[in-house]
């Protein structure tokens, strides 16, 4: 209760609030130590890992190449993914550190909306990296060249970041009335918006114009990539041919399926499951952001041969 008096305004009439109150896990408050354990691991394992892949791709030559360029972006947008909200968090687990300013809280959220929307430009990227080397082998070297790269990456970036970049102006703007407390572990646009005291149809309207503009236009043309991969795959005349050019769309398919699947499972159940306890919300939210920033480096490690090996190498202190 004396949480709740020292989260609130004074009053009841519109502010420009300098300070939001994040509270956490809602309901799960007595859990948060325990709950900060498995948070802490997930995001150490994500660092060392992503660390490890950078690291592994730079100092090994034959490794620089198309497909191994765009793993590196993804490792730096999981770093940046994780940073962004999990120090903060577990801020929160530990010390009870709920305050952040409503500046921070601004650029907390673009960098979260942002790297989000920039993986999934991303993933999109990759799925066209496999298309051209399985759908026009011939053409792969000649069509992804360095320059091409580059960019791609500048083309994804800005095609992230501008949409967004409307999002703080629009909330800045907004009054907040009464309880500046955020039921989140981080400032998620929405989260945001639900504490203003006037109409926001313009501000909801404007995220799902950006989720399906940019999500939902990326996981279509996925989808579309991999039904032109599969034709040529099955068009292939031997089994050995099939499995060798399926082996070299796994470890992107792993990706694909670690980004969408809690990503779609978190907006429906945001979405329609008004049933669902608050705290589930919360968790599916944390989830999201931090088992693909930790599993990807696995899933590319085990499944990319020269990857694997020069780890292997790397940790058993030779060099070539």
């Amino acid at each position: 209760m004396l949480l709740q008096g020292n989260l609130s305004t004074p009053n009841g009439t519109g502010s420009d609030p300098s300070v939001f109150f994040l509270t956490g896990i809602p309901g799960l408050e007595a859990l948060h130590l325990w709950i900060s354990i498995p948070f802490c691991l997930m995001f150490t394992m994500a660092l060392l890992g992503n660390c490890t892949i950078l690291y592994t791709i730079k100092t090994e030559p034959s490794l620089h190449k198309p497909m191994f360029y765009f793993l590196s972006m993804l490792a730096v947008i999981d770093q940046v993914l994780s940073t962004t909200t999990v120090p903060k968090t577990l801020s929160i687990f530990w010390f009870n550190s709920r305050e952040i300013s409503f500046n921070a809280c601004l650029v907390q959220m673009f960098f979260l909306h942002s790297f989000n929307t920039l993986e999934s430009t991303l993933l999109l990227a990759m799925a066209f990296d496999r298309y051209v080397a399985i759908c026009n082998p011939l053409k792969y070297v000649t069509t992804l060249t360095n320059s091409v790269i580059a960019k791609i990456g500048l083309v994804a970036l800005a095609r992230a970041i501008l949409p967004v970049i409307p999002l703080p102006f629009l909330l800045s703007r907004l009054p907040y009335c009464g309880s500046h407390v955020i039921s989140h572990c981080y400032c998620e646009h929405m989260a945001v918006v639900k504490l203003a005291c006037v109409d926001t149809r313009f501000n909801n309207f404007y995220g799902i114009i950006i989720t399906v503009f940019n999500v939902g236009l990326d996981l279509m043309f996925i989808s579309l990539s991999y039904v032109k991969i599969l034709r040529a795959v099955l068009s292939l005349a031997s089994k050995k041919e099939q499995l060798k050019a399926f082996s070299t769309c796994g470890s992107h398919l792993g990706a694909i399926l670690l980004f969408y699947i809690p990503l779609v499972l978190t907006a429906t159940v945001h979405r329609f499951g008004s049933d669902v306890a608050p705290h589930v919300h919360i968790l599916l939210a944390n989830f999201n952001l931090l088992f693909p920033p930790m599993v990807n480096p696995i899933v590319y490690g085990m499944k990319t041969k020269q990857i694997r090996d020069r780890v292997l190498l790397l940790f058993r202190g030779k060099s070539f």
